[in-house]
Order: C-alpha cells, then sequence, then structure tokens
C-alpha cells in the first residue's frame, strides 16, 4: 500500500515527486513512456519566464513568479542548467508600448521587482543585433534558459535516491475507488493500492481523471513547431526576446538555449489530435515572423525542427485541487506555459493541499537534496585536437562517443547508471546531448547503441527510436531549400 502515487513523469511530476520524498511517505510515480521527460517537458522552449504575461487573476499568474524564484536554489543543488539571461519583450511603437505598461502593471501584481520599460538606446545597448525599428521593450533582469529535459531527469534521479519508487512503461487502465484506498491497473498488468492519487498525467490528464470518476474538467493539445539552430548559433542574441504576446501564447521568440544553440518558435495551433509532425509552411511563417525581432536569422544554420503539444485545460488555467466528487484524488491538470517555471511552486501548493487533506508529512532526517551533474555547460575544443578522442578504442572512458557534441564514453556509461534505467538512445540523447550536434547522431548513434548494449547486457538497435517514434518531422535540407527559395521571393538576402 503506497500513501501517495503520482501519475505522470514530466516536469510537474517530478517536481511533486521531488518534494514528497522529503516526507517519511510511501510514494510511487507511474509514466506510460519508457523514461521520464517524455511529453511537454522535453519539448518546449525552455524559458524560465518572468511571470508578468499571465493574469493575477488566474492561478498561472500568481505562481509563476513564485516558482522561478525557486530555479538558482534548485540548480545548485540538482545541477540541470540555468542562466538567468533576461527577457524582452518588443514594441515597434506607441500602441504597443501601452501593451508593454499593462504587462509590467500585471507583473507587479503577480510580486515581480525587476521589471523595467527601457527605450530604444539601451535595448540596442542589450541586443545589438535587433531590429533597429525597436522603440521599447519590457526588460525582465531575473528570466532565463534552462534544460528543461535534463531538469526533470534530475529531479526524477534525486527522488529516486531519496526513496521514490519509479514504475515505467506502466500506463493506467483502471482506477477503482474503494472505502478508504484507490486500486490503480496498468497496461503491465500491474495492481497498485494507495490512499491518494495525484493526477499529473499532463495531456492525458483529463482521461486519467474521468477513469477515477471526475469528469470535470477536459484537456485538448495545442501545438507549437519550433526551429533549433547549429551550437554557437545562438550568441546571435543574449536575452530571450519576445514579440507582443497574442490570445494563444507569447508570439514567435527568439532566444539561446542553454547550451549555446539559437531556439525560434513558437507557433500555436489547436489540434483535435495529438500531432507531434513538423511542417515545412508552418516553419517558414515562424522563421518569416523572427525575422521582425532580428534580420540577422541565418537559415543555412539550421539543424533539426519539432513540435511541443501545450494542455490546455477547458478552464484556461491550471487546475490545481482535490476533486470536489473523488475524495483523496488530486488533480494538477491543465499546466501549459508557463508550466515549467511554475513546477516548484506547483509542488509547493500541492503539498500545501496534502497537508490540508490531514496526511502527515513527517520530514526525513536524511533527505539528501544533491545530485551531481552528467554534464556541464562546456565549450568545444577544436576538431582537430578532438579527433584523437574520437579515435581512442572502445571502453577507453575519454574516447568521445559523440563528435559533434563530445561526448565521452564515460559519460553515456555514468548517464546509465543514476536509478532509472535508460533504455533508448534517445535517452541517452536528452541526458549527455550525444546526438544533438550537426549531424544530429548520424555518426554517433551507432557508437552510442554500442555502449549502451555493453552496460545493459542486450543489444541495442541504432535505428529504434527513428523507426518506432512514428513522428514525421521536415528534413533539414528541405526546410533550407523551402525558406531559401521563399526569401528570394520576398528579395531577401541571407546573412552571410
Amino acid at each position: 500500500m503506497y500513501d501517495i502515487i503520482i501519475i505522470g513523469g514530466g516536469i510537474v511530476g517530478t517536481s511533486i515527486a521531488r518534494q514528497l520524498s522529503r516526507y517519511q511517505l510511501r510514494v510511487a510515480l507511474l509514466e506510460k513512456e519508457n523514461d521520464v521527460s517524455m511529453g511537454a517537458s522535453k519539448a518546449n522552449s525552455a524559458i524560465v519566464h518572468g511571470g508578468y504575461a499571465e493574469s493575477h487573476d488566474k492561478l498561472k499568474g500568481r505562481l509563476c513568479y513564485q516558482g522561478r524564484k525557486q530555479f538558482a536554489q534548485l540548480d545548485q543543488e540538482l545541477n540541470f542548467g540555468f542562466d538567468p539571461i533576461g527577457s524582452l519583450v518588443i514594441a515597434f511603437n506607441e500602441e504597443q508600448k501601452k501593451g508593454l505598461e499593462d504587462l509590467y502593471k500585471n507583473g507587479k501584481l503577480n510580486g515581480l521587482d525587476d521589471l523595467s520599460i527601457i527605450g530604444h538606446d539601451d535595448i540596442m545597448t542589450l541586443e545589438p543585433n535587433i531590429n533597429p525599428d525597436v522603440q521599447y521593450a519590457l526588460y525582465c533582469k531575473g528570466a532565463g534558459v534552462c534544460s528543461p529535459y535534463e531538469m526533470t531527469i534530475a529531479l526524477a534521479e534525486n527522488a529516486v535516491e531519496n526513496g521514490l519508487d519509479l514504475y515505467l512503461q506502466s500506463e493506467v487502465t483502471a482506477i477503482q475507488k474503494q472505502e478508504k484506498h484507490f486500486v490503480i491497473n496498468t497496461t503491465e498488468n500491474q495492481c497498485f493500492s494507495t490512499r491518494t492519487i495525484i493526477n499529473a498525467a499532463g495531456l492525458h490528464a483529463g482521461t486519467i481523471s474521468a477513469l477515477a470518476g471526475d469528469d470535470s474538467f477536459s484537456i485538448a493539445p495545442r501545438s507549437g513547431e519550433y526551429l533549433v539552430m547549429v551550437r554557437g548559433s545562438g550568441s546571435l542574441v543574449n536575452t530571450v526576446l519576445f514579440q507582443m504576446p497574442t490570445k494563444m501564447g507569447k508570439g514567435i521568440l527568439v532566444t539561446p538555449t542553454y547550451h549555446g544553440n539559437l531556439l525560434i518558435g513558437p507557433d500555436a495551433i489547436n489540434e483535435e489530435i495529438s500531432d507531434l509532425d513538423t511542417h515545412v509552411e508552418r516553419l517558414w511563417k515562424i522563421f518569416h515572423e523572427a525575422m521582425l525581432t532580428t534580420d540577422q536569422l541565418n537559415i543555412k544554420k539550421f539543424i533539426r525542427s519539432f513540435t511541443g503539444l501545450r494542455s490546455v485545460s477547458s478552464t484556461d488555467d491550471f487546475i490545481i485541487q482535490e476533486s470536489e466528487t473523488v475524495r483523496g484524488f488530486i488533480n494538477v491538470a491543465g499546466i501549459q506555459s508557463p508550466g515549467m517555471t511554475s513546477s516548484p511552486a506547483i509542488a509547493d501548493l500541492v503539498v500545501d493541499i496534502l497537508r490540508d487533506m490531514g496526511i502527515a508529512l513527517t520530514e526525513k532526517e536524511n533527505f539528501n537534496p544533491y545530485r551531481k551533474p552528467i554534464i556541464r555547460r562546456k565549450d568545444l575544443i577544436p576538431a582537430s585536437k578532438a579527433q584523437a578522442f574520437v579515435d581512442l578504442p572502445f571502453g577507453q572512458e575519454n574516447r568521445f562517443v559523440c563528435r559533434c557534441e563530445q561526448v565521452s564514453e564515460k559519460t553515456i556509461r555514468d548517464a546509465m547508471n543514476r536509478g532509472i534505467k535508460v533504455t533508448t538512445i534517445d535517452g541517452i540523447k536528452r541526458r549527455t546531448r550525444a546526438g544533438m550536434g550537426f549531424c544530429q547522431g548520424e555518426f554517433c548513434r551507432p557508437r552510442v547503441a554500442e555502449v549502451m548494449s555493453d552496460v545493459l547486457g542486450y543489444d541495442i538497435d541504432p535505428s529504434f527510436d527513428i523507426e518506432h517514434s512514428g513522428i514525421n518531422r521536415v528534413g533539414k535540407t528541405d526546410v533550407v531549400r523551402y525558406i531559401e527559395k521563399k526569401l528570394k521571393e520576398l528579395d531577401q538576402t541571407l546573412p552571410s
């Protein structure tokens, strides 16, 4: 019998799990995929938002800044990568300036103390490559970027170290409410008993809630596509650059990632199904709109596109509460943007709800908040020197398995011995960046599979993740050719 079972292994579920691992409770987390961070937590903007965009009248508005304030401490403890580079929302005229003033006022209501509206000269000092027609910007000094999948993995690893039972490939198929507990069944013919359930199932939270007997809300997917540029391209800009937000989201952004890529996107399309394909016409529109922010974008540096799905609730707000109809069942649903930023505060709120429900929360004396990094942000050594490490024989810990990102064999073996069984090449990619470079794994996938096979004791197929993902992403060559063609039609020239 578990005290608490969490359903969902994304950033929210693992944040809650890590927080609950502080207490003398028996806690499990059920995740339907073969790893944590397999949904929105691995496919988003990776922005630690300021907290000014969402209305103070909504829960997501009140929680965002409360979550953001915890990132520096969490990164010190868990080593997932966070950089408070600041953000700008840019405006080109007096009418748009009024929108900045509204965002400023809302940010103040949400508790922010690091907001200011700055003018043209200050903007150009911060961002020399920005569109020189910009007149005003809302500057949030403490906003930033992080690595969201690394954060999710770090939270899960630390929770497991502190006693969490993690069950992967355990999709919930039935929930039965007994007098004083729940019985949960999964696709793996598992049967779990628990006194309390926390539903953090992302896009599937509405389905899970209905299984428990609460159909008071629904969840719909909203897709957003992104373009990722090669490592090093992120130096084009210094902060997270937003255009004016719309009712569908925060608009097209241009930002460096934590590890130095340039990220452009997303658009926002309400979907009837969970479509993770990418589409060249949508990518072109995103690129073209981003050129309003800076005309220095170079499509020749493009390496990958992806789609993220946001979980939009029928209430258009976070739903974080014990069910009114099913006692002992807590919904943590509708966690769209700024869900990642809010996740630490969401975990705090869930703890408060549990306490109000009368659950004893006695802290462990031996709780360990620290987790060693798998990787750290680094500058790459010159290719001429790196080749000597690439050529080392199998089994040498300093051998570079991934040539583009210079990931060593030792790093991959470390990633596979952290308390979470890693069985896919994509799982290694999210932990080590092997396969995230210019060649997108063409060189290193067989080499990663070789190391994984040695650790696991059975063969890993290097093509497995590609062949079984069921996702159709537009290829690099097709994207570059299409956007170059569209630019020529507009009589635009590419940066050299």
